[in-house]
């Protein structure tokens, strides 16, 4: 089912609102995953500058990283290269009590890897064939699997890429290989759209997510993950802190003196 893209731009405001509402809740599924031993996958997939790192920043920061583990994998190694092309990635798998996040997955090589050259079509024709039965082995030992394909509009993308461009603190998000695939946007919707047809499946189904407004985008994301693990409010204990015991007690800030302490330069 497709969406319609918004006309007009949440207002931060009501961003802020709705965004507060929801990690609220993912404090409680959090507490629900860990209560209840369960192991979730999430993984964010689209287009660079599409919105993954915003959306993937705003699902974890108010939850634990012990729970809300992020991946993002580097180029593999030499001897990576040599394994099992999945291996890395299911060494990444969820224990019990976690929620592993993907930013970008094994879904590389059905978009940058094929689309670059990085692997023949052969390679990436088995991987679309096999793709389906390692979903369907990880989800049958219990994984929760929650795939996010985040489309953004060429329009959109472009203006991204000015920004990061022009802004010192988002150049570090451009690489050689984000400019060299700026200018092969229809040969990314060639391999997105052989990926889907292969790879959306009964027991592991993607969901798309329009992003060219972050803020909805970011929004919709974070209710759909807290609508696809069903989830109860888990009641905590008052916590009440201890009362001090004054044994033992004396200057310990004397003690600091003769330490360096960081410049007060403000």
């Amino acid at each position: 089912m497709s969406a319609d893209v918004p006309r007009e731009r949440l207002k931060r405001k009501d961003y802020e609102k709705e965004l507060g509402k929801l990690q609220v809740e993912l404090c409680h599924l959090q507490d629900w995953v860990k209560a209840n031993n369960l192991k979730v996958i999430v993984l964010f997939e689209g287009r660079d500058a599409a919105g993954k790192g915003g959306a993937i920043k705003v699902l974890t920061e108010k939850v634990s990283p012990r729970v809300f583990r992020v991946c993002a994998l580097p180029a593999p190694s030499d001897r990576q290269k040599s394994q099992l092309f999945l291996q890395r990635y299911i060494e990444q798998f969820p224990a019990s009590g976690e929620i592993v996040i993907f930013d970008r997955s094994w879904y590389n090589r059905a978009g940058v890897e094929y689309v670059m050259g990085f692997c023949s079509p052969a390679e990436h024709k088995r991987f679309l064939e096999l793709c389906p039965l390692v979903e369907k082995f990880a989800v049958d030992a219990g994984i929760i699997l929650i795939k996010l394909w985040l489309e953004v509009g060429m329009k959109e993308q472009e203006l991204r890429f000015k920004a990061r461009i022009e802004d010192p603190l988002r150049q570090w998000k451009l690489s050689p290989m984000d400019t060299e695939s700026f200018g092969r946007w229809y040969d990314y919707s060639r391999a997105r759209d052989m990926m889907f047809k292969a790879t959306d499946t009964r027991h592991a189904p993607w969901r798309l997510v329009r992003s060219d407004d972050k803020r909805r985008a970011r929004l919709n994301i974070i209710s759909h993950i807290l609508k696809t693990i069903p989830y109860k409010k888990i009641a905590r204990k008052k916590i009440r802190l201890s009362k001090r015991s004054n044994k033992g007690r004396y200057n310990d800030q004397a003690s600091l003196r003769r330490m360096k302490f960081v410049e007060n330069r403000y």
